[in-house]
């Protein structure tokens, strides 16, 4: 009996210590489950805080993206009413350059009349006075319509192969007079090389670098010449002038800083500089100042170099012409202009040359008086830009019609545009521009006559 209850005894100690097996697994397992679920909550806990957090990242970085919205609407409306109010004071500009060259082409026009007549000494002196002063008149009415339509981003440059001659040879016989009335020296070598340059552009920088040359020179004189070097020509100006000190070497390109010119004739408004290195850095040409105080300066400008050969009619525009003076005496000339005081200016210098004139204002207006010539006009000289958007070509045109004959004609504007000269240049006519040199209009006038 005994063996018997220690065999029970020893099975339920082997069962009690399997069972406290059993409950330690269980025990362990439960307390791994608890542990994963506290781990997996701590988890839950910090992923929601991310989340916060990345939602309030997000609120801030999209009231930062409308912020620079409204920023950059804001921008972009003050540019563009910068652009319109740029826009604006360039075509008010434009016009009223356009406009205040009427009346001063009528002046300088009646001017040449009066020059014409005998007037004592003191008459003579009173009228190159006034010419002196249209004269700087009309180059600050020029400088600012270029600036105005590099401003307006009308003026765009046509870089194409040129001769220097055809700059250097017109601008010698144009600046000689200036630099006879001030007792000065001026030599343009010339040169047969070409460069890659806009004509129009290029001729505007040389132009004003010998006035302002010859305008601060007091004695001695101003030579220009070029010289090649590998592929690049560069122009040199030099003067004998006062010299530019270090200080003012930048100033002098900025508008309206002028040096002491120390002349009669004053010392410009400080344009012409300003033009010279707008210009320049339109057409990506160099420019250079080297200067002395008290020995004179030197402007070099530094254009592309081409071997390419021009053509006959590269430089057309730019040469003088040739003309011969013929007599005038007894021509029958129709005027087409809408400006009475132009017109009646112009009138008066064609009869002082001896020419027969009448005056009209538009094409039926021309159609209707062509009779009061007694006979057909020798030569037609209209205005460009007729009222009621009419055009000077097309009254030419109608007048040769009407008449069935091809009357020579030339064309007046005090539009300075590239469009303008490109219509009268498809039409075939030449293109005169206001305020119009005397000389140059009897010239060619002279010349469509023969």
């Amino acid at each position: 009996m005994k063996s018997q209850g220690a065999d029970q005894i020893e099975t339920l100690q082997r069962e009690t210590a399997k069972l406290k097996k059993i409950n330690a697994a269980l025990m362990s397992r439960v307390e791994r489950s608890i542990d994963q679920q506290f781990n997996a909550f701590s988890l839950f806990e910090t992923a929601i805080a991310l989340d916060h957090q990345v939602l309030n990242r997000t609120r801030q970085l999209q009231d930062a993206l409308r912020a620079i919205e409204r920023s950059n609407d804001y921008l972009y409306r003050a540019k563009q009413q910068a652009e319109a109010a740029s826009s604006l004071k360039s075509s008010v500009l434009i016009s009223v350059t356009h406009d205040l060259l009427q009346p001063l082409n009528a002046a300088r026009l009646t001017l040449s009349t009066f020059a014409e007549m005998e007037v004592s000494d003191r008459g003579a002196a009173l009228l190159e006075q006034v010419d002196r002063s249209l004269l700087t008149l009309e180059d600050l009415l020029k400088t600012l319509l270029d600036i105005s339509k590099l401003d307006a981003g009308v003026l765009k440059p046509e870089a194409r192969p040129i001769l220097i001659s055809s700059l250097f040879d017109p601008l010698r016989c144009e600046l000689a007079p200036l630099a006879a009335k001030r007792g000065l020296s001026l030599k343009i070598r010339p040169s047969s090389l070409a460069v890659i340059s806009d004509p129009l552009m290029l001729r505007r920088i040389l132009q004003n670098l010998l006035t302002n040359a010859l305008r601060y020179t007091q004695r001695g004189g101003v030579l220009m010449g070029c010289r090649r070097k590998g592929g690049e020509v560069r122009i040199q100006v030099h003067d004998t002038g006062p010299g530019i000190p270090e200080a003012q070497r930048q100033a002098i390109f900025q508008e309206f800083q002028r040096g002491e010119a120390n002349t009669g004739d004053g010392a410009g408004f400080g344009l012409g500089l300003s033009i010279v290195r707008r210009f320049a850095t339109v057409l990506g040409h160099d420019v250079q100042l080297s200067s002395r105080v008290g020995y004179g300066s030197t402007f070099s400008l530094t254009l592309p170099h081409t071997e390419l050969e021009i053509d006959a009619g590269a430089g057309r525009g730019l040469q003088n012409h040739d003309f011969q003076f013929s007599g005038l005496e007894g021509a029958k000339i129709l005027i087409v202009e809408n400006d009475p005081s132009s017109a009646e200016a112009m009138a008066q210098l064609l009869e002082k040359w001896g020419c027969d004139v009448a005056k009209t204002i538009s094409t039926s207006d021309a159609l209707e008086r062509i009779g009061a010539l007694g006979g057909t006009p020798d030569a037609i000289i209209a205005d460009l830009h007729l009222d009621s958007d009419e055009s000077g070509l097309e009254a030419v045109n109608a007048i040769r019609q009407q008449v069935k004959s091809e009357i020579p004609a030339m064309i007046v504007t005090a539009d300075y545009s590239v469009d303008a000269a490109r219509e009268a240049a498809v039409c075939g006519f030449e293109l005169l521009k206001k305020p119009v040199k005397p000389a140059e209009m009897r010239s060619l006038l002279s010349f469509l006559l023969t």
